[in-house]
């Protein structure tokens, strides 16, 4: 099968006044159709750099990317505009992309119904919890019906206890509605929950160090019960014995 998602031989350096800075050096990296995968490394190694290079928003100094496949891309903060309803700020890629034709207002709606959001749609982002926000930042993304989902610590503003439901309902509606995803994360528990494969990054410069397929004994997919899977804890303890540093 067709990787969905390719980086081959790829580096990358920053330049500034005090130099250059290799953040990422030849790393190679496949991804397929409909698979999640999470990426973990030490602090400042070039995580987020890997997923700016797939967005096109910055380019490789050197090596080849290859993108199957139209993005949508989830930050850290939610980023909906307080002044707009729900509903407003799910549509809000499709109006930047002059896109709001009925059919796609109307698979928004179905969206917001189908998770849960349908008696908020006219209510204000401040009246909603982090959890909530985080559902219609991920409804604005899926939207615009993207291929591939890039997911940049999307769960790292919630307090532990939000964030461990709303990990579990995100990766959930992203396995439903059959996205690629690539998620960067600092949370090796998190990471392995969502995942089919979690790449270990090094130190500066980021290369790749182990990827890890990820087999989990569980009746039904739920994140959080990839928690309770007796494999969950061997694979942490691997990840964490990798990267032999604190991870970010």
């Amino acid at each position: 099968m067709r990787p969905i998602v390719s980086l081959e031989n790829v580096s990358l350096r920053y330049h500034s006044i005090n130099g250059e800075t290799l953040a990422v050096c030849n790393l190679s990296l496949s991804v397929q159709p409909g698979e999640f995968l999470s990426i973990v490394g030490p602090s400042g190694c070039g995580k987020s750099s890997i997923l700016s290079m797939l967005a096109g928003l910055i380019q490789p100094s050197e090596g080849a990317i290859s993108v199957n496949g139209g993005i949508g891309y989830m930050l850290q903060k939610d980023y909906l505009l307080e002044w707009r309803t729900i509903r407003d700020n799910a549509l809000l890629g499709l109006e930047i992309q002059n896109k709001l034709t009925p059919d796609n207002i109307a698979f928004v709606e179905a969206l917001l119904e189908q998770y849960g959001l349908k008696d908020f749609i006219n209510h204000y982002p401040y009246q909603l919890s982090g959890g909530m926000r985080q559902r219609v930042a991920l409804i604005r993304t899926l939207a615009i019906r993207p291929d591939i989902l890039l997911l940049d610590e999307p769960f790292s503003a919630l307090d532990y206890q939000t964030r461990l439901s709303v990990s579990d309902e995100i990766g959930s509606i992203i396995r439903k509605e059959g996205k690629t995803a690539i998620l960067v994360s600092h949370d090796i528990a998190e990471a392995i929950s969502l995942a089919d494969r979690v790449v270990v990054l090094s130190s500066r410069p980021a290369q790749v160090k182990k990827i890890y397929d990820i087999h989990l004994s569980l009746d039904t997919y739920s994140p959080m019960k990839a928690r309770e899977a007796p494999e969950f804890r061997e694979y942490f303890n691997a990840i964490w014995k990798e990267l032999d540093v604190h991870v970010a």
